[in-house]
């Protein structure tokens, strides 16, 4: 465990809107709450899509998400609990297990798929989108998993756990950076009564999500299932928030591109006309060729 180190936030960021989600089936029918839609990629930029998946009941994920192709854009997995095998048309292969990551970077095209590995017991994770700036659309494909063991995590003074999936927190390095979204991916168990804090950049996007328990945040209770869209407010240096009961949230925050978004499915560009060559390319094989 790394040793702690405080950030002190003064004016805290308070909540602009708090959303249940959407109930959706992806993949080869999967049940999923679909968090950041489509409506929200202007407001959430750089993010595109936050889905949140977990059940006990095996029917509800044994499906699993066979073959399919993307482009423009990064998925971040992260699993909660469970097992889910990844394999890709690059010839990667992995398994994602319980406090396990993978980031996987499409870029100019990849075809994968992601199959559960268990046929009963609970399977619950996160997959969040993540643009990519115009210039790196189209750059190599790339991907790294990490275990539950390989994220860097820290314990703050109030008993709050941390898990740094990418950016920084309290001066621990997370598993991932980037340089120009600068993507920050926290995950935080929360005793109750126990509060925690997090500077963040002046213009970063932030939102959070709670999926056990109760947290408020400068006064708005953020309910088990809720996600919550930090204001962007001037003056405000971060985010402050105190567990109601115990709680696990997420908490995850970036630079916006100010980007033209065109997207189409599993492909994230620019523009109509890249769309229609992601589609042409995707028909004709030359998918990350």
């Amino acid at each position: 465990m790394i040793p702690f180190t405080s950030d002190q936030v003064r004016h805290g960021r308070s909540v602009e809107h708090v959303l249940k989600g959407q109930a959706v089936m992806d993949g080869a029918g999967v049940k999923i709450n679909r968090l950041l839609t489509q409506a929200l990629q202007r407001r959430l930029d750089p993010f595109l899509m936050l889905d949140a998946f977990g059940s006990d009941q095996a029917n509800d994920y044994l499906t699993g998400f066979p073959d399919h192709p993307h482009r423009g854009f990064e998925t971040v997995s992260y699993m909660v609990t469970g097992r889910m095998r990844h394999k890709d048309s690059a010839g990667h292969e992995g398994l994602l297990a319980s406090g396990g990551l993978q980031w996987m970077t499409a870029g100019r095209g990849v075809i994968h798929s992601e199959m559960p590995e268990q046929q009963d017991g609970v399977m619950e994770g996160f997959q969040l989108w993540l643009n990519l700036p115009a210039v790196d659309k189209l750059c190599q494909p790339w991907y790294r998993d990490f275990s539950g063991e390989q994220v860097p995590r820290l314990t703050t003074l109030d008993g709050v756990t941390v898990k740094v999936i990418a950016g920084h927190s309290h001066g621990v390095i997370g598993a991932v950076q980037r340089p120009v979204t600068e993507p920050l991916f926290l995950d935080m168990t929360l005793a109750a009564g126990a509060s925690f804090s997090q500077q963040l950049p002046p213009g970063h996007n932030a939102f959070i999500y709670t999926y056990r328990g109760a947290v408020s945040v400068e006064g708005t209770a953020v309910p088990q299932a809720r996600m919550a869209i930090l204001a962007n407010m001037a003056g405000a240096d971060g985010v402050r928030m105190t567990a109601q009961e115990d709680s696990r949230v997420i908490l995850i925050a970036g630079h916006p591109l100010g980007e033209p978004i065109a997207q189409h499915g599993p492909f994230v560009m620019n523009t109509q006309e890249e769309i229609r060559t992601a589609i042409d390319d995707f028909r004709a094989g030359r998918l990350g060729e």
